[in-house]
Protein backbone atom coordinates (compact mmCIF):
# COMPACT_ATOMS: atom_id res chain seq x y z
CA UNK A 1 0.00 0.00 0.00
CA UNK A 2 0.86 3.78 -1.05
CA UNK A 3 2.40 5.69 1.89
CA UNK A 4 1.82 9.83 2.36
CA UNK A 5 3.71 11.71 4.85
CA UNK A 6 0.64 14.36 5.20
CA UNK A 7 -1.43 10.75 6.88
CA UNK A 8 -4.31 8.82 5.79
CA UNK A 9 -6.19 10.04 3.09
CA UNK A 10 -10.21 10.23 3.55
CA UNK A 11 -11.89 6.84 2.23
CA UNK A 12 -13.14 8.42 -1.11
CA UNK A 13 -10.00 10.04 -2.10
CA UNK A 14 -8.18 6.38 -1.40
CA UNK A 15 -10.64 4.75 -3.46
CA UNK A 16 -9.65 7.36 -6.46
CA UNK A 17 -6.15 7.04 -6.06
CA UNK A 18 -6.64 3.00 -6.17
CA UNK A 19 -8.58 2.84 -9.20
CA UNK A 20 -6.04 5.40 -11.00
CA UNK A 21 -3.43 2.63 -10.70
CA UNK A 22 -5.65 -0.37 -10.93
CA UNK A 23 -4.03 -2.98 -13.37
CA UNK A 24 -0.61 -1.67 -11.88
CA UNK A 25 1.43 -1.81 -9.38
CA UNK A 26 0.18 0.88 -7.09
CA UNK A 27 3.11 3.61 -6.86
CA UNK A 28 4.37 6.19 -3.93
CA UNK A 29 3.87 8.95 -5.43
CA UNK A 30 1.36 10.59 -6.59
CA UNK A 31 1.83 13.79 -9.12
CA UNK A 32 -0.35 16.72 -11.23
CA UNK A 33 0.83 18.48 -13.95
CA UNK A 34 3.44 20.57 -13.10
CA UNK A 35 5.22 17.83 -10.28
CA UNK A 36 8.27 15.71 -11.08
CA UNK A 37 10.47 13.71 -8.43
CA UNK A 38 12.76 17.29 -8.98
CA UNK A 39 10.18 20.31 -9.67
CA UNK A 40 7.35 21.73 -8.12
CA UNK A 41 5.80 24.28 -10.59
CA UNK A 42 3.96 27.59 -8.72
CA UNK A 43 2.20 29.92 -10.97
CA UNK A 44 1.77 33.34 -10.11
CA UNK A 45 0.12 37.11 -11.51
CA UNK A 46 0.72 40.37 -10.16
CA UNK A 47 1.19 44.32 -11.25
CA UNK A 48 4.63 44.55 -11.93
CA UNK A 49 3.37 47.47 -14.19
CA UNK A 50 0.27 49.99 -14.12
CA UNK A 51 -2.01 51.47 -11.50
CA UNK A 52 -0.53 49.13 -8.61
CA UNK A 53 2.95 48.47 -9.53
CA UNK A 54 3.79 49.12 -6.19
CA UNK A 55 2.82 45.17 -5.05
CA UNK A 56 4.88 44.10 -7.68
CA UNK A 57 7.70 43.56 -4.84
CA UNK A 58 5.66 40.89 -3.17
CA UNK A 59 5.96 38.61 -6.41
CA UNK A 60 9.83 39.67 -6.29
CA UNK A 61 9.99 38.72 -2.52
CA UNK A 62 7.82 35.46 -2.86
CA UNK A 63 10.88 34.68 -5.91
CA UNK A 64 13.63 35.35 -3.32
CA UNK A 65 11.39 33.37 -0.70
CA UNK A 66 11.67 30.25 -2.85
CA UNK A 67 15.27 31.05 -3.60
CA UNK A 68 16.02 30.39 -0.42
CA UNK A 69 14.15 27.33 -0.20
CA UNK A 70 15.44 25.95 -3.20
CA UNK A 71 19.31 26.16 -1.67
CA UNK A 72 18.21 24.82 1.68
CA UNK A 73 17.16 21.43 -0.52
CA UNK A 74 13.94 22.36 -1.56
CA UNK A 75 10.71 20.97 -0.33
CA UNK A 76 10.70 17.46 0.13
CA UNK A 77 13.40 16.89 -2.04
CA UNK A 78 12.13 19.37 -4.86
CA UNK A 79 13.17 22.47 -6.11
CA UNK A 80 10.16 25.55 -6.42
CA UNK A 81 10.04 26.97 -10.45
CA UNK A 82 8.33 30.21 -9.21
CA UNK A 83 7.22 31.76 -12.43
CA UNK A 84 5.60 34.90 -12.16
CA UNK A 85 3.62 37.14 -14.52
CA UNK A 86 2.82 40.85 -14.95
CA UNK A 87 -0.70 41.13 -15.11
CA UNK A 88 -0.63 45.47 -14.88
CA UNK A 89 -3.90 44.95 -12.88
CA UNK A 90 -5.90 44.63 -15.61
CA UNK A 91 -8.55 41.62 -15.89
CA UNK A 92 -8.04 41.27 -19.75
CA UNK A 93 -4.31 40.96 -18.63
CA UNK A 94 -4.67 38.47 -15.88
CA UNK A 95 -7.21 36.47 -18.16
CA UNK A 96 -4.40 35.90 -20.56
CA UNK A 97 -1.59 35.31 -18.16
CA UNK A 98 -3.08 32.53 -15.96
CA UNK A 99 -4.00 30.93 -19.06
CA UNK A 100 -0.57 30.86 -20.47
CA UNK A 101 0.54 29.77 -16.62
CA UNK A 102 -1.86 26.91 -16.75
CA UNK A 103 -2.22 25.87 -20.63
CA UNK A 104 1.68 26.69 -21.41
CA UNK A 105 4.10 26.12 -18.41
CA UNK A 106 1.55 23.95 -16.60
CA UNK A 107 1.74 24.94 -13.72
CA UNK A 108 0.57 22.80 -10.60
CA UNK A 109 -1.36 26.01 -9.33
CA UNK A 110 -1.51 29.70 -9.34
CA UNK A 111 -0.43 30.94 -6.15
CA UNK A 112 -1.12 34.46 -4.07
CA UNK A 113 -2.30 36.34 -7.45
CA UNK A 114 -3.16 39.75 -6.22
CA UNK A 115 -6.13 42.42 -6.73
CA UNK A 116 -9.89 41.65 -6.54
CA UNK A 117 -10.46 42.74 -10.23
CA UNK A 118 -7.88 40.44 -11.71
CA UNK A 119 -8.84 37.51 -9.30
CA UNK A 120 -12.47 37.75 -10.09
CA UNK A 121 -11.97 37.51 -14.23
CA UNK A 122 -9.77 34.18 -14.09
CA UNK A 123 -12.03 32.71 -10.69
CA UNK A 124 -14.60 30.79 -13.38
CA UNK A 125 -12.00 29.33 -15.53
CA UNK A 126 -9.41 28.04 -12.28
CA UNK A 127 -12.29 26.16 -11.23
CA UNK A 128 -13.71 25.15 -14.00
CA UNK A 129 -10.01 23.72 -15.14
CA UNK A 130 -9.76 22.36 -11.25
CA UNK A 131 -6.52 24.63 -11.23
CA UNK A 132 -5.79 25.70 -7.17
CA UNK A 133 -6.22 29.97 -7.13
CA UNK A 134 -4.14 29.43 -3.77
CA UNK A 135 -4.13 32.49 -1.00
CA UNK A 136 -5.54 35.29 -2.76
CA UNK A 137 -4.31 38.30 -2.62
CA UNK A 138 -7.11 40.58 -1.72
CA UNK A 139 -9.81 40.97 0.94
CA UNK A 140 -12.88 40.58 -1.10
CA UNK A 141 -14.86 38.01 1.28
CA UNK A 142 -16.06 36.28 -1.91
CA UNK A 143 -12.50 33.63 -1.79
CA UNK A 144 -13.93 32.32 1.36
CA UNK A 145 -16.75 30.05 -0.96
CA UNK A 146 -15.74 26.35 -0.91
CA UNK A 147 -19.12 25.35 -2.38
CA UNK A 148 -19.62 27.26 -5.46
CA UNK A 149 -15.61 27.53 -6.06
CA UNK A 150 -13.95 25.12 -4.00
CA UNK A 151 -10.55 25.73 -5.79
CA UNK A 152 -10.22 29.22 -4.28
CA UNK A 153 -8.80 29.97 -1.13
CA UNK A 154 -8.26 33.48 0.50
CA UNK A 155 -5.40 34.27 2.62
CA UNK A 156 -5.42 37.63 4.71
CA UNK A 157 -8.01 38.31 6.36
CA UNK A 158 -11.40 39.55 4.91
CA UNK A 159 -13.14 43.37 5.33
CA UNK A 160 -15.99 42.01 6.48
CA UNK A 161 -13.82 40.26 9.62
CA UNK A 162 -11.91 43.66 9.45
CA UNK A 163 -15.05 45.31 9.90
CA UNK A 164 -16.59 42.80 12.75
CA UNK A 165 -12.86 43.76 14.60
CA UNK A 166 -13.96 47.45 14.93
CA UNK A 167 -17.87 46.56 15.70
CA UNK A 168 -16.10 44.43 18.79
CA UNK A 169 -14.14 47.35 19.90
CA UNK A 170 -17.20 49.99 19.82
CA UNK A 171 -19.08 47.34 21.37
CA UNK A 172 -16.84 47.25 24.27
CA UNK A 173 -15.07 51.14 24.39
CA UNK A 174 -18.64 52.75 22.67
CA UNK A 175 -21.43 50.71 23.25
CA UNK A 176 -23.56 53.63 23.24
CA UNK A 177 -21.83 55.47 20.58
CA UNK A 178 -23.48 56.74 17.24
CA UNK A 179 -22.01 55.68 14.32
CA UNK A 180 -21.43 57.37 10.87
CA UNK A 181 -20.20 54.71 8.11
CA UNK A 182 -18.77 56.47 4.96
CA UNK A 183 -17.97 53.60 2.21
CA UNK A 184 -16.62 53.19 -1.11
CA UNK A 185 -19.62 52.44 -3.51
CA UNK A 186 -18.30 49.38 -4.65
CA UNK A 187 -17.57 45.72 -3.84
CA UNK A 188 -15.11 46.94 -1.66
CA UNK A 189 -16.92 49.36 0.86
CA UNK A 190 -20.09 47.41 0.77
CA UNK A 191 -18.03 44.38 1.71
CA UNK A 192 -17.50 46.53 5.15
CA UNK A 193 -20.67 47.78 5.07
CA UNK A 194 -21.84 44.34 5.47
CA UNK A 195 -19.19 42.79 8.48
CA UNK A 196 -20.73 46.10 9.94
CA UNK A 197 -23.87 45.45 10.23
CA UNK A 198 -23.68 41.97 11.11
CA UNK A 199 -21.51 42.74 13.87
CA UNK A 200 -24.04 44.93 15.17
CA UNK A 201 -26.74 42.68 14.91
CA UNK A 202 -29.86 44.52 16.08
CA UNK A 203 -28.25 47.00 17.82
CA UNK A 204 -27.45 48.47 14.56
CA UNK A 205 -30.58 49.95 13.96
CA UNK A 206 -29.90 52.24 16.82
CA UNK A 207 -26.47 52.51 16.85
CA UNK A 208 -25.41 53.01 12.98
CA UNK A 209 -27.39 56.82 12.07
CA UNK A 210 -25.93 57.39 8.67
CA UNK A 211 -24.27 55.56 6.01
CA UNK A 212 -22.92 57.68 3.21
CA UNK A 213 -21.81 55.96 0.44
CA UNK A 214 -18.80 58.02 -2.22
CA UNK A 215 -17.84 57.12 -5.98
CA UNK A 216 -14.77 56.32 -6.78
CA UNK A 217 -14.51 59.23 -9.37
CA UNK A 218 -15.08 61.46 -7.30
CA UNK A 219 -12.43 63.89 -7.19
CA UNK A 220 -12.88 64.70 -3.49
CA UNK A 221 -15.21 63.73 -0.87
CA UNK A 222 -15.10 67.12 1.52
CA UNK A 223 -19.05 67.48 1.08
CA UNK A 224 -19.89 64.01 2.45
CA UNK A 225 -17.72 64.43 5.56
CA UNK A 226 -19.32 67.97 5.78
CA UNK A 227 -23.12 66.07 5.40
CA UNK A 228 -22.01 63.33 7.71
CA UNK A 229 -20.38 66.11 10.72
CA UNK A 230 -24.16 67.82 10.85
CA UNK A 231 -25.17 64.67 12.02
CA UNK A 232 -23.06 64.43 14.84
CA UNK A 233 -21.78 60.86 15.63
CA UNK A 234 -19.39 59.87 17.76
CA UNK A 235 -17.71 57.42 15.93
CA UNK A 236 -16.77 58.02 11.92
CA UNK A 237 -16.08 54.46 9.77
CA UNK A 238 -13.78 55.44 7.06
CA UNK A 239 -14.47 52.69 4.45
CA UNK A 240 -11.78 54.00 1.75
CA UNK A 241 -9.01 53.22 -0.18
CA UNK A 242 -5.93 55.57 0.59
CA UNK A 243 -6.49 58.62 -1.47
CA UNK A 244 -9.79 58.78 0.12
CA UNK A 245 -8.83 58.01 3.28
CA UNK A 246 -6.23 61.02 3.51
CA UNK A 247 -8.97 63.60 2.53
CA UNK A 248 -11.37 62.33 5.41
CA UNK A 249 -8.57 63.17 7.88
CA UNK A 250 -7.49 66.14 6.67
CA UNK A 251 -10.97 67.51 6.17
CA UNK A 252 -12.63 66.21 9.57
CA UNK A 253 -9.84 68.09 11.17
CA UNK A 254 -10.10 71.58 9.16
CA UNK A 255 -13.87 71.34 10.09
CA UNK A 256 -13.01 71.08 13.51
CA UNK A 257 -14.64 67.47 14.17
CA UNK A 258 -13.27 65.06 16.29
CA UNK A 259 -15.36 61.98 16.34
CA UNK A 260 -13.06 58.88 16.88
CA UNK A 261 -12.31 57.60 13.25
CA UNK A 262 -11.49 53.82 12.60
CA UNK A 263 -9.64 53.34 9.17
CA UNK A 264 -9.69 50.59 7.03
CA UNK A 265 -6.38 48.44 7.36
CA UNK A 266 -5.69 48.85 3.52
CA UNK A 267 -5.74 52.63 4.26
CA UNK A 268 -3.27 52.46 7.09
CA UNK A 269 0.00 53.39 5.32
CA UNK A 270 2.02 55.94 6.91
CA UNK A 271 3.85 57.44 3.84
CA UNK A 272 0.74 57.26 1.42
CA UNK A 273 -2.14 58.23 3.74
CA UNK A 274 -1.03 59.19 7.21
CA UNK A 275 1.53 61.79 5.85
CA UNK A 276 -0.59 63.60 3.20
CA UNK A 277 -3.19 63.74 6.28
CA UNK A 278 -0.98 65.52 7.91
CA UNK A 279 0.22 63.83 11.40
CA UNK A 280 -1.32 66.70 13.63
CA UNK A 281 -4.10 66.04 11.93
CA UNK A 282 -4.30 62.28 12.52
CA UNK A 283 -3.37 61.77 16.06
CA UNK A 284 -5.93 58.80 17.78
CA UNK A 285 -7.24 57.28 13.99
CA UNK A 286 -7.63 54.03 15.23
CA UNK A 287 -7.04 51.10 12.77
CA UNK A 288 -5.95 47.62 12.98
CA UNK A 289 -3.40 45.16 11.85
CA UNK A 290 -2.31 41.11 11.52
CA UNK A 291 1.40 41.53 10.39
CA UNK A 292 4.61 42.47 12.23
CA UNK A 293 5.10 46.57 11.22
CA UNK A 294 8.98 46.30 9.63
CA UNK A 295 9.19 50.29 10.93
CA UNK A 296 8.13 49.00 14.54
CA UNK A 297 11.53 48.37 17.11
CA UNK A 298 9.34 46.20 19.42
CA UNK A 299 10.18 43.32 16.74
CA UNK A 300 13.95 43.65 16.51
CA UNK A 301 14.45 41.01 18.80
CA UNK A 302 11.96 38.89 17.79
CA UNK A 303 13.57 35.73 17.11
CA UNK A 304 10.73 34.77 14.35
CA UNK A 305 11.19 38.03 12.70
CA UNK A 306 15.05 38.47 12.77
CA UNK A 307 14.41 35.47 10.22
CA UNK A 308 12.88 37.92 8.25
CA UNK A 309 15.45 40.94 8.77
CA UNK A 310 17.92 37.95 7.58
CA UNK A 311 16.15 37.21 4.62
CA UNK A 312 15.73 39.88 3.31
CA UNK A 313 19.10 41.07 3.59
CA UNK A 314 20.80 37.93 2.09
CA UNK A 315 18.07 37.60 -0.28
CA UNK A 316 16.71 40.89 -1.44
CA UNK A 317 19.91 43.45 -0.64
CA UNK A 318 19.06 46.82 -1.10
CA UNK A 319 15.20 46.33 -0.38
CA UNK A 320 13.29 49.19 1.63
CA UNK A 321 12.48 47.16 4.42
CA UNK A 322 10.19 49.52 5.14
CA UNK A 323 7.91 48.51 3.09
CA UNK A 324 5.37 46.43 4.34
CA UNK A 325 4.73 44.34 0.75
CA UNK A 326 7.98 42.64 1.77
CA UNK A 327 6.36 41.21 4.85
CA UNK A 328 3.02 40.19 3.02
CA UNK A 329 5.09 38.06 0.31
CA UNK A 330 6.92 36.18 3.17
CA UNK A 331 4.36 35.20 5.00
CA UNK A 332 1.92 34.34 1.95
CA UNK A 333 5.29 31.85 0.65
CA UNK A 334 5.86 30.69 4.01
CA UNK A 335 2.29 29.52 4.17
CA UNK A 336 2.39 28.01 0.91
CA UNK A 337 5.77 26.38 1.90
CA UNK A 338 3.95 24.66 4.95
CA UNK A 339 1.13 23.21 2.35
CA UNK A 340 3.67 21.77 0.20
CA UNK A 341 5.18 19.79 2.75
CA UNK A 342 2.17 18.50 4.01
CA UNK A 343 1.13 17.32 0.94
CA UNK A 344 4.46 15.09 0.98
CA UNK A 345 4.77 13.21 -1.93
CA UNK A 346 0.95 13.19 -2.91
CA UNK A 347 0.97 16.39 -5.16
CA UNK A 348 -2.23 16.63 -6.57
CA UNK A 349 -3.97 19.30 -7.09
CA UNK A 350 -7.13 17.66 -5.09
CA UNK A 351 -4.63 17.22 -2.25
CA UNK A 352 -2.80 20.73 -2.43
CA UNK A 353 -6.64 22.28 -1.85
CA UNK A 354 -7.10 19.58 0.76
CA UNK A 355 -3.75 20.38 2.81
CA UNK A 356 -4.58 24.09 2.29
CA UNK A 357 -7.99 23.93 3.89
CA UNK A 358 -6.61 22.00 6.93
CA UNK A 359 -4.19 23.90 8.14
CA UNK A 360 -4.34 24.04 12.59
CA UNK A 361 -3.00 27.22 14.20
CA UNK A 362 0.20 27.80 11.79
CA UNK A 363 1.93 31.07 12.45
CA UNK A 364 3.99 32.39 10.01
CA UNK A 365 6.73 34.19 11.30
CA UNK A 366 5.66 37.34 10.12
CA UNK A 367 2.38 37.53 11.77
CA UNK A 368 1.58 39.21 15.26
CA UNK A 369 2.33 36.59 18.20
CA UNK A 370 -1.48 34.66 18.71
CA UNK A 371 -2.42 35.56 14.95
CA UNK A 372 -2.84 32.50 13.62
CA UNK A 373 -3.80 30.70 10.79
CA UNK A 374 -6.58 27.87 10.40
CA UNK A 375 -8.93 26.82 7.48
CA UNK A 376 -11.34 23.72 7.07
CA UNK A 377 -13.30 22.23 4.41
CA UNK A 378 -16.08 24.96 5.18
CA UNK A 379 -13.95 27.87 5.81
CA UNK A 380 -11.14 29.24 3.17
CA UNK A 381 -10.65 32.14 5.33
CA UNK A 382 -7.11 31.45 6.73
CA UNK A 383 -6.54 34.63 9.10
CA UNK A 384 -9.49 36.19 10.60
CA UNK A 385 -7.62 37.67 13.40
CA UNK A 386 -6.05 41.07 14.20
CA UNK A 387 -4.64 43.65 16.66
CA UNK A 388 -6.34 47.27 17.13
CA UNK A 389 -3.86 50.30 16.44
CA UNK A 390 -3.89 53.90 17.42
CA UNK A 391 -1.79 56.65 15.36
CA UNK A 392 0.43 58.04 17.72
CA UNK A 393 3.16 60.87 16.68
CA UNK A 394 4.43 59.97 13.59
CA UNK A 395 3.81 55.82 13.66
CA UNK A 396 1.18 53.25 14.81
CA UNK A 397 1.37 51.71 18.19
CA UNK A 398 -0.33 48.31 18.66
CA UNK A 399 -2.87 47.86 21.77
CA UNK A 400 -5.04 45.58 23.49
CA UNK A 401 -5.55 42.03 22.56
CA UNK A 402 -5.52 40.12 19.43
CA UNK A 403 -9.11 39.76 18.48
CA UNK A 404 -11.34 37.50 16.21
CA UNK A 405 -13.83 37.65 14.04
CA UNK A 406 -16.78 35.74 13.32
CA UNK A 407 -17.26 36.67 9.65
CA UNK A 408 -19.49 33.89 7.80
CA UNK A 409 -18.32 32.27 4.69
CA UNK A 410 -20.57 32.99 1.72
Amino acid sequence: MPTFRSGALAVSTAVAVFAAFSGTALAQKKYDTGVTDTEIKIGNIIPYSGPASAYGIIGKTEEAYFRMVNEQGGINGRKINFISYDDAYSPPKAVEQVRKLVEGDEVLAVFNPLGTPSNTAIQKYLNAKKVPQLFVATGASKWNDPKAFPWTIGWQPSYQSEAQIYVKYIMKEKPNAKVAILYQNDDFGKDYLKGTKDGFGEKGASMIIAEEAYEISEPTIDSHIVKLKSLNPDVLLIYTTPKFGAQTIRKTAEIGWKPLQILTNVSASVGSVMQPAGFDNAQGVLSANYAKDPTDPQWDNDPRFKKWHAFVDKYMPGANKADGNLVYGYGAAQTLHKVLEMCGDNLTRENLMKQAASLKDFEPDTLLPGVKINTSPTDFAPISQLQMMRFKGDKWELFGDIISADAPSN
